[in-house]
């Protein structure tokens, strides 16, 4: 059943023109991902489809009593509104509802009456599934105390909060505008599995390809104004898209054989006095006008870097905590020249902490970061609240570099290289207030680049980044000559770029292996502490262990009675978070019940840890036991 159908859909903004005569329809059970290169037109179009903008021209037709629901990529907030409030934020009567029922049970001086009143309502609607659903969604989300003021939580997690409100909402057709944004790769993992489960159509912007791959199955591509149509989800778009530009190629190349062959008919003087000829010579004209728009323009990273010695960075015995919260504790590790290093692991658990530490943002609690004379750090950080709104793009550019030279030697204007990220002349002059995210994103990216780093640290990256931007930056990477350090919930450019994986575990605890994000899941559903690497530390540094070779070396009796049960002990722990797991899934409805699931979860999770430890030094032991 159709939804929705929007009718020759055109759209400009000042003399930039984003959507030309589209058109696109909306049927029941669709799931539409939308990509395209930032700055044409994404968010336009979804805020069209919702009925918050109206298009120049054409018309978008919607089903009586079509309910859609829309999360904007920027959402608002009313500061003063608790969690749950805000969550409740719809205009349905069930939505109204449940905000006067949580008003009345905040406010202590509520008559019995009135709650009973208000109780038999939600009853008779049967809100009370909607109320426990958004609690199991926050809960999902990381968000845990429902009675916070939402103008004292940060970005991310307002950003979350506008997601559980979205998904909350009974609708027909739900909107989302980078949902994965702000949401660590266990969120996402969770997300993926809940749209699969939902019913009802789905139309949403993403730039996370395994995202697109795993829920969608329809891709529309917006392209100078144009849109493209495919079934199936990214990987059957990228070989149709393939298919398409290739037929568009060999279309143009029979266009300009045909032409050429009018032409020459054309030039002989042909007396155009007969129908025929008067048809050649109109045909000609014809295939003279037509536009065939093969562009498909992308950006180009073509930057060289600085000389980098041998000496990049050592971080020793790292310490950091805030508010008494321990994020990084007795932290090793020597940073090699063509490192490649992802960092993954929970919000709000120190990710972005470690790379300002790195970049001399933050100071440390505890411990020593020695940089070599030779290093050049570029930083790339999650905010570009930094960028001066009030500078002009070209002149923001010059700030970093007026002249770069490309890895090919090339020495190359800012103005020049601004074209290669997709900024033409007539947009170089444009204030950056009026840029959209995604395009602020870019210009940020070239700025860092202008400044040719030899050591790139990048936090969240793929944040409103395309994914044609992602796709060249990650070729980049594969050639750049310095060590990267990149903090993302990106999972495919987590695979695509690194080579080790420092993962945030909490507590100040931070496990270092060797692999990309996929080999580093797979072994650690096994078991975290066997992949755990020992840090990569300077000689001088190493701790001073008196000999101990002339002592025994034997188990004590308790350390023997351990060894021969601990095996058992791991499994009944491993058994026991298997039966947690299926409860939880089980009890999503279940707000009380699920919570306490959690927490029966993690005390059973960190036990695990602590015998996995305790495992691995016994065998130790043993083994050197067994070959004194």
């Amino acid at each position: 059943m159709n939804l929705l159908s929007a009718e020759n859909i055109s759209k400009s903004y000042s003399d930039k023109p984003l959507l030309n005569n589209i058109n696109l329809g909306i049927n029941e059970g669709d799931k539409i991902g939308v990509i395209g290169i930032n700055g044409t037109g994404k968010s336009t179009l979804l805020k069209i489809i919702a009925g918050i903008e109206t298009p120049d021209t054409g018309r978008v037709i919607r089903m009586n009593s079509l309910s859609i629901e829309y999360l904007p990529q920027n959402p608002q907030f009313d500061a003063e509104a608790t969690v749950l409030t805000q969550v409740f934020k719809g205009h349905s009567p069930l939505m109204e509802l449940i905000r006067r029922y949580e008003k009345a049970i905040e406010d202590a001086s509520t008559p019995n009456e009135v709650l009973i009143s208000l109780s038999h309502e939600m009853d008779t609607l049967n809100a009370w599934s909607i109320e426990s659903e958004a609690k199991t969604i926050l809960t999902r989300l990381g968000i845990l105390d429902f009675s916070s003021k939402v103008g004292t939580l940060s970005g991310g997690q307002r950003k979350r909060i506008a997601l559980a409100s979205a998904l909350i909402s009974p609708c027909d057709l739900l909107i989302l505008d980078e949902p994965t944004n702000h949401l660590d790769n266990t969120t996402i993992d969770w997300l993926e599995q809940y749209l699969n489960r939902r019913t009802g159509a789905l139309l949403m912007i993403t730039h996370d390809r395994y995202f697109l791959d795993r829920v969608v199955n329809e891709i529309i591509e917006l392209h100078s104004g144009s849109l493209y149509t495919y079934s199936g989800n990214y990987s059957s778009f990228l070989e149709k898209k393939l298919m398409r530009e290739e037929m568009e190629l060999s279309s143009e190349k029979k266009r300009q054989s045909l032409l050429k062959k009018e032409l020459a008919w054309i030039k002989k003087g042909a007396k155009a006095r007969t129908t025929k000829q008067k048809a050649r010579i109109d045909r000609y004209e014809k295939l003279s006008e037509q536009e065939v728009d093969l562009s498909y323009e992308k950006v180009e990273i073509s930057v060289a870097g600085s000389r980098l010695g041998k000496k990049v960075i050592e971080l020793y015995e790292l310490c950091k905590s805030f508010n008494n919260k321990v994020l990084i504790e007795d932290f090793s590790y020597t940073v090699l020249r063509g490192d490649r290093i992802g960092i993954v692991g929970p919000n709000g658990i120190g990710k972005t902490t470690l790379l300002n530490l790195i970049s001399g943002s933050l100071e440390a609690d505890g411990g020593t970061i020695d940089i070599g004379e030779t290093v050049r750090i570029g930083m790339y950080s999650q905010e570009t609240c930094h960028m001066d709104e009030g500078l002009r793009v070209i002149e923001y550019i010059k700030e970093g570099a007026e002249i770069l030279t490309t890895a090919e030697g090339e020495k190359i204007s800012a103005s020049q290289m601004l074209e290669k990220f997709l900024f033409p002349p007539a947009l170089q002059w444009s204030l950056i207030a009026k840029l959209s995210g995604g395009e602020r994103r870019r210009l940020y990216l070239l700025r860092v680049l202008m400044e040719a780093p030899n050591v790139l640290l990048l936090d969240e990256p793929t944040n409103d980044l395309d994914i044609e931007t992602l796709t060249i930056l990650e070729d980049y990477l594969d050639s750049f000559q310095g060590a990267v350090i990149a903090v993302s919930h990106d999972r495919y450019f987590l695979d695509r770029m690194s080579e080790k994986i420092f993962y945030f575990q909490g507590n100040g605890r931070i496990i270092q292996y060797t692999g990309n994000y996929s080999d580093f899941m797979e072994s650690s559903l096994i078991n975290l502490e066997d992949i755990a690497e020992k840090p990569t530390i300077k000689e001088d540094y190493k701790k001073d262990y008196k000999n101990k070779k002339d002592k025994p070396l034997k188990f004590s009796f308790k350390e023997q009675r351990e060894f021969e049960e601990i095996d058992s002990v791991i499994a009944e722990l491993e058994a026991d978070i298997d039966r947690l797991d299926k409860k939880i899934d089980e009890s999503s409805s279940d707000f009380t019940l699920l919570q306490q699931l959690l927490i029966e979860k993690e005390e059973a999770e960190n036990l695990l840890s602590e015998k996995m430890e305790r495992w691995v030094y016994l065998n130790e032991l043993a083994e050197k036991i067994n070959n004194k």
